[in-house]
């Protein structure tokens, strides 16, 4: 990984992200699930990379220790990509996952506690078999109290040779569709609500660049992963030189567009 790393920084890549099934393991083969902690500090050292940034974390294997290396490591952004899939106990023991709403805000807590700032992002499954209305009020109000930052919603479909191919109580998929609907519409304003709470905030973007469809100069806020958390539309004060593309500037959120931030430096 180290020499990967520096071979990506000598060719002017900035940003590095990690993605793993379940990052939280990673070392578990090898006897050492601090690995990661040990990672992330080295690859954040590495010459020309200005960002590390890690996804898919199990939140029943999330150690304090990581948080505590994400949330003080220098180049290593405060963004949590925390895999909770549902909130209700019942409907994660039967996905064979561990947490509760109470649990899942605590570690919410933590994080915050450490980068009040952070990046926060999920994704949640409805329509797994058996999952009940209670289910879904548990789920609903998970989701408004967590105040994420971008929350992907899936329908829950059968995968060959998994053990939920064989559970009882199977919603038809017109059900399923209704559900994604609701949780798709819930997000997308308790999403919008999230951004508008960042107005004010000075945030770290590294520009990409013009947009070719709208022609603005956008970047990522260090709390935007690529392509689905948002992402930050730059204002230039009279007089002020464009950056270039691979810069990471300091910019202040004068408003929202969605999810997306609009930042003037």
């Amino acid at each position: 990984m180290g020499a990967e790393a520096r071979w990506l920084g000598e060719h002017d890549v900035k940003e590095i992200f990690l993605v793993s099934e379940n990052s939280t393991s990673y070392g578990k083969d090898l006897g050492d699930l601090s690995l990661l902690e040990t990672m992330l500090p080295e690859i954040a050292k590495v010459d020309g990379i200005e960002r590390v940034r890690v996804s898919y974390l199990q939140p029943a294997e999330i150690r304090m220790d990581l948080l505590d290396v994400m949330a003080s490591t220098p180049g290593v952004v405060p963004y949590f990509d925390i895999s909770f899939q549902h909130a209700s106990e019942k409907l994660l023991r039967a996905m064979r996952r561990f947490g509760s709403p109470q649990a899942f805000l605590d570690l919410i807590d933590q994080v915050r506690a450490r980068a009040p700032l952070a990046g926060i992002r999920s994704n949640v499954i409805v329509g797994f078999p058996g999952e009940t209305q209670r289910d879904l009020d548990e789920l609903e109000a998970f989701l408004t109290a967590a105040r994420l930052d971008v929350v992907g919603v899936f329908g829950y479909s059968d995968e060959d040779g998994t053990e939920a191919e064989t559970l009882q109580g199977k919603l038809d998929t017109h059900a399923i569709s209704e559900r994604v609907a609701r949780f798709t519409t819930l997000v997308e304003e308790l999403n919008i609500q999230r951004a508008e709470e960042r107005i004010g905030e000075r945030v770290e973007v590294l520009v990409d660049g013009i947009d070719e469809d709208t022609d603005e100069l956008t970047g990522r806020a260090a709390h935007q992963g690529p392509d689905v958390d948002g992402a930050t539309i730059l204002r230039l004060r009279p007089g002020a030189k464009a950056p270039a593309a691979g810069e990471i500037i300091a910019a202040v959120v004068l408003d929202t567009e969605g999810i997306d931030l609009i930042a003037e430096l």
